[in-house]
């Protein structure tokens, strides 16, 4: 029987590496989170920030308060790197070691030129939301404008691409103008580079957005790449532009940077290489990966979404415990890959549902935007322990 306790670090606090605190609390293992900010960013219901229905404090969850409930040590700083084939790990301020590594810290964002200084985003660093907000609500006060919406591709990452928050964003700021009662003096437009952006939802969930557009008289600019975004417009690979007072953009995915000071193995997309259990491919037989860092292979149509990273997080811990007890069980993930998204659009919600031989797409009217809210309050809870965990969730 191998030792039972061993110290296992957790890089990350966002979803992957918090549910991996949750699982591991229950091992008996020594356990460090490492993260480069002290809370852990809802992401999923922080589209309501820039839009008034949400104050940014109610979108965090502290990592000292999951700390109490969870009993792990936290570690708030910067990973400069991963040095595997020494178990250590290179800090800002220190190096740290360990027996077994859960690797979970995300990707970073396809950069195009001009999106840091001309574009804002609702999956970048979450301050930049508030920054968002005053921007909002400069034009409502102004009471007119062009705003463009839209979200970009990875040719080597296409599991990267984060179309739902754009969606979301689009559609809450149509309910948002309507309720001031300024829809008409807007212009809103949709971009993305793909000709079906949405495909992943499935044919229905594209007839759906297709029937949205035309309802709230949204114009497309679609099928061509973005070449670079400048003040007040995007400029498209064919020449064209699109003028806008506000360009709200969400970049795809790929590889994050510590990774590229690592001696792990990357895809082409410069993520994690993983296997069906987790474990990172490569000599060193204790590092695993859970969430966005990771190269996920499946279907098509499938995307990196937060309930998947909690998926692989749950096998990793559960495949690092039993290595080390020496149970020869093991759980993949692949079998559990599909897309659940409640898809808010500020008064009410589509739902879809997509697995390896399903397909579901179901209108929710009002009650669809409070089922999503009352979810982001569940998950807070549920991770403190407050509430009980809904099997499957």
């Amino acid at each position: 029987m191998k030792n039972k306790q061993q110290h296992i670090v957790v890089l990350g606090g966002g979803f992957a590496g918090v549910e991996s605190i949750f699982h591991l609390s229950k091992l008996g293992h020594k356990v460090t989170l490492v993260s480069d900010r002290d809370y852990c960013f809802v992401y999923p219901i922080s589209i309501w920030i820039p839009v008034n229905k949400i104050d940014f404090e109610k979108v965090k969850l502290p990592l000292t308060s999951l700390q109490k409930v969870h009993h792990f040590d936290l570690i708030i700083d910067k990973v400069e790197s991963i040095v595997s084939k020494e178990n250590k790990v290179i800090l800002s301020g220190q190096t740290i070691e360990y027996d077994y590594l859960i690797v979970a810290f995300g990707s970073s964002k396809l950069s195009v030129e001009g999106m840091k200084e001309y574009t804002y985003s609702t999956c970048g660093k979450p301050e930049k939301l508030l920054d968002l907000k005053a921007r909002v609500n400069e034009l409502v006060e102004r009471g007119h404008g062009k705003i463009a919406v839209g979200f970009g591709g990875n040719p080597k990452s296409p599991t990267g691409v984060r179309g739902g928050p754009a969606f979301e964003m689009l559609f809450n700021l149509v309910t948002l103008l309507k309720e001031k009662k300024l829809y008409d003096k807007f212009q809103i437009t949709f971009f993305a580079p793909m000709k079906e952006p949405g495909a992943r939802m499935g044919g229905e969930g594209l007839k759906m957005l297709s029937r949205m557009y035309q309802k709230h008289e949204i114009d497309e600019k679609i099928g061509v790449p973005i070449k670079r975004f400048e003040k007040g417009k995007v400029v498209f690979t064919d020449g064209s532009e699109l003028e806008s007072d506000l360009i709200i953009y969400t970049p795809a995915g790929t590889g994050h940077p510590v990774l590229q000071n690592s001696d792990l193995p990357l895809s082409v997309d410069n993520n994690l290489l993983v296997d069906g259990y987790c474990r990172v491919n490569g000599p060193q037989k204790n590092v695993y990966a859970a969430g966005d860092v990771t190269r996920l292979e499946g279907p098509k149509w499938i995307a990196k979404q937060g309930h998947i990273a909690e998926i692989m997080a749950k096998y990793a811990v559960y495949n690092i415990n039993n290595a080390i007890v020496g149970n020869p069980k093991r759980k993949g993930y692949p079998n559990h890959l599909n897309i659940i998204c409640v898809m808010d659009a500020g008064n009410g919600a589509i739902f879809t549902l997509r697995k390896w031989n399903k397909e579901k797409i179901i209108p929710m009217p009002t009650f669809g935007h409070w089922i999503k809210k009352a979810w982001g309050h569940y998950w807070k809870l549920s991770k403190l322990k407050k509430v009980p965990r809904i099997p499957g969730m």
